[in-house]
């Protein structure tokens, strides 16, 4: 255990915390050292979560950073937006490696933040420090860094999904359309009507639009790629399942591409990324394909007669949206192998 890296979860009692723990019990590198929850602290976690009986003896421990920092070398802020702001400094001050799961440092314009989230930001050299990990795109920046913004959920799947014809300049920037569907546990586990069994079984809703806080996201990535400012039409429902996200993408072509270039490129663009699965033509992706895993699975149709691509791109919001994703930063900032405690095969049925 003393070779391992140790690690201290702030949220754990959350569900992107829970996968956090879950996943580590096969990382043969890391040792949890500190469950940290700032409601529950001194309770066993198993209280709150049963399936964990036996997978973490000791107690949750408060927010306390110099104690966090005596027993860890890295700490997941696994926190909901606000309140990482107000807790990384203090653990970048007492020596600690940070990748945050919150969403506080992903955008690098602090206006912009408080805009779209509607709390103070963060100071402007914490957001020009923080290094966003979307690991397939950015991997080579994570490496050896202390700090690591997670990407949102719906711009991991969005985002994996759109870069690579962008980036070729196959599609039309400014005519992107999304329509992404999550699972309720995107909601994180507090009770409200978003998530409450009556309200949302047999049902399907779309909310936020034109307001969802990952919009900003996702154009300041797609702006970054192509050197200029792109807007983008995101729409988002919840649909009644627990996990999954499908974002379905619409985009003008740019010249004439068939299906089978289209998944070429693709196929080229994320080689040895061991995360992105590819289909072929024809076969389009559906979230149970992903369930529990860190894969983000892509396909495609071209339509010739309204000369536009469409891209369907699902993942696990609790993984690959989130802890997965994290703990493939995680392998990346420590020189390791990228999916190192990460090859999972999806759950199915």
């Amino acid at each position: 255990m003393n070779n391992k890296l140790k690690v201290a979860i702030v949220g754990s009692t959350g569900y992107g915390g829970v996968e956090l723990i879950r996943f580590f019990q096969n990382h043969p590198l890391v040792e949890i050292t500190s469950v940290i929850s700032s409601s529950s602290s001194g309770d066993s976690i198993a209280d709150g979560f049963p399936h964990l009986t036996g997978v973490i003896h000791r107690p949750l421990d408060g927010v306390d950073p110099a104690e966090i920092a005596s027993r860890a070398d890295l700490v997941f802020t696994a926190t909901p937006s606000g309140v990482s702001a107000k807790l990384v400094p203090s653990l970048l001050a007492a020596g600690l490696k940070v990748i945050d799961l919150s969403g506080d440092f992903r955008l690098k314009d602090g206006t912009v933040y408080e805009e779209w989230y509607k709390h103070p930001a963060p100071s402007a050299d914490l957001l020009e420090q923080a290094v966003y990990g979307m690991a397939e795109v950015y991997g080579e920046e994570v490496k050896g860094q202390n700090f690591i913004s997670n990407p949102g959920c719906y711009p991991t799947a969005t985002l994996l999904g759109l870069i690579p014809a962008v980036e070729a300049g196959w599609i039309d920037p400014s005519t992107i359309i999304i329509d992404a569907k999550s699972g309720v546990s995107g909601a994180g586990r507090g009770t409200s009507l978003t998530n409450h069994y009556a309200e949302m079984n047999e049902n399907l809703k779309a909310y936020k639009l034109n307001k969802h806080q990952h919009i900003p996201e996702i154009e300041q990535v797609l702006g970054s790629i192509t050197g200029t400012s792109v807007t983008v039409t995101f729409t988002t429902h919840l649909v009644p399942m627990t996990r999954g996200i499908m974002s379905t993408m619409y985009a003008n072509l740019v010249g004439e591409h068939s299906d089978r270039e289209i998944v070429d490129l693709y196929r080229k663009y994320y080689e040895n990324r061991p995360f992105v699965r590819v289909r072929e033509p024809g076969i389009w992706p559906s979230t149970k394909e992903v369930y529990g895993s860190n894969y983000c699975d892509i396909g495609f149709a071209v339509d010739p007669r309204t000369g536009r691509l469409t891209i369907i791109s699902v993942i696990d919001n609790l993984v690959k949206g989130a802890s997965g994703q994290a703990i493939q930063n995680m392998n990346l900032m420590m020189g390791w192998e990228e999916n190192l405690g990460l090859n999972m095969t999806p759950v199915y049925p």
